[in-house]
């Protein structure tokens, strides 16, 4: 479909999103869920044998049924072009609903269910890394993947979202699409912005925006440190939290945004600001003048990632999709209509094909998002880029008392 009538549609998106890995984040809401009595029970997937004895007894049913995030997908009218690729290509016929609108409602739903070992409905689903996916995990309540049907991941997937700190050697997940933290500028009041301490100039008195999200701004305090986030430990988060007092009580700070710090930065409300490079993207094609970095000192890498809940009924189906949308030319489905990073380094050469092909502004379009580095980070820009911490809901309930009073206080 032609990814210009698509943009036009994902605002919507991006706000479903980026509010999702707010209360995806350590707020009240998630650490009262973390600490509710529905238990699982864990288990050492990382065992080959666990592995072995789960898939062993595993057959095709030719059914999928896929729990996924509204307008993140190819879309053409009531049309699924990939969904329809697979169905011909696998005879695998997929049912696709839009049924996550947040990891914590969603995860919410399907905890005790899971807990007590009953079909949630869905046979995939996608979840952002954060404290509800980590807690998926420790619960034993996904299905640890078979990477010998997965040829395609193995072949195609970036380096970056392979091994990652909170699901080591990808034993449960695989990425779906990829998003960045770093910092959004409008160039008519600020000059060219590299070092994350442009967010502590005294010049941008009032003039700063940063995110309520507390695993977001901690990480900025901690980069703004030279602290590494995966590595962090109390004591790190302790100074983080004095460095971000500082930038507060100086008054530099107008705001701690959620979504509407794109609109306060194209007001020029804000002149630079913490930003997600999804939102950033979409403002620079409709003709805004913002400018996205990722700061020398690094930034945050975010993941919404595919995985199969271990009550899922057609799991051989959902691991075949899985592997699906890993070959170039699907995955260059996507990213002309999600656009946000595709996990799939390849398919920026398809989209320039493509992009050849096209005329007006469908060609402009696909230029962009091809040339965009947002979309396709330098080498550079993805070495400086961390994770969230992986948190126990002890080191939580720390972590959380430490930023949270500084964005909400």
């Amino acid at each position: 479909m032609n990814p210009a009538l698509l943009r036009g549609m994902t605002q919507p998106r991006s706000v479903t999103r980026r509010d999702a890995l707010r209360l995806a984040g350590l707020s009240a809401a998630g650490l009262a869920l973390a600490g509710c009595g529905v238990q699982g029970k864990k288990v050492d997937t990382a065992k080959s044998d666990v592995v072995a004895d789960y898939w062993a007894s595993k057959k095709k049913n030719g059914t999928l049924r896929f729990a996924n995030w509204p307008l993140y997908i190819d879309k053409d009218g009531s049309r699924y072009p990939s969904l329809e690729m697979f169905t011909a290509d696998t005879g695998i016929k997929v049912s696709y609903q839009e049924a996550i609108q947040d990891n914590t409602t969603f995860f919410g739903k399907i905890q005790p269910l899971l807990a007590a070992n009953n079909d949630i409905g869905y046979d995939l689903m996608v979840l952002t890394n954060g404290l509800q996916l980590s807690k998926a995990i420790a619960l034993g309540y996904l299905v640890p993947l078979d990477h010998s049907k997965l040829p395609n991941f193995a072949a195609n997937a970036a380096p970056k979202v392979k091994n990652p700190t909170w699901d080591p050697n990808n034993i449960h997940t695989i990425p779906w699409t990829v998003g960045l933290t770093g910092i959004a500028y409008n160039p008519k009041y600020v000059d060219e912005v590299k070092s994350i301490q442009e967010l502590w100039n005294p010049k941008y008195k009032g003039k700063v925006g940063m995110m309520l999200d507390t695993q977001e701004v901690a990480n900025f305090g901690m980069f703004a440190l030279g602290i590494d986030p995966d590595k962090s430990t109390e004591e790190d988060w302790r100074k983080a939290g004095e460095k971000l007092k500082e930038q507060r009580d100086a008054g530099l700070v107008r705001k701690y945004y959620e979504n509407d710090y794109v609109d306060a930065l194209a007001r020029g409300d804000v002149w630079i600001t913490m930003a997600w490079s999804g939102d950033i993207f979409q403002q620079v094609a409709e003709g805004k003048d913002l400018r996205f970095v990722v700061p020398e000192e690094g930034g945050t890498i975010w993941t919404d990632n595919m995985c199969i809940p271990k009550t899922a009924q057609n799991p051989v189906d959902a691991l075949t999709y899985m592997d699906y949308v890993y070959q170039p030319k699907i995955a260059t489905m996507l990213v002309e209509a999600i656009n946000y990073i595709t996990p799939v380094p390849a398919t920026k050469d398809l989209v320039l094909a493509d992009a050849a092909k096209a005329t007006g502004d469908e060609k402009k379009s696909l230029e962009q998002i091809a040339s965009s580095p947002m979309i396709y980070p330098s080498e550079a820009d993805m070495a400086k880029l961390r994770s969230y911490k992986a948190l126990t809901t002890a080191e939580a309930k720390v972590f959380e008392s430490i930023f949270q009073p500084i964005t909400q206080g």
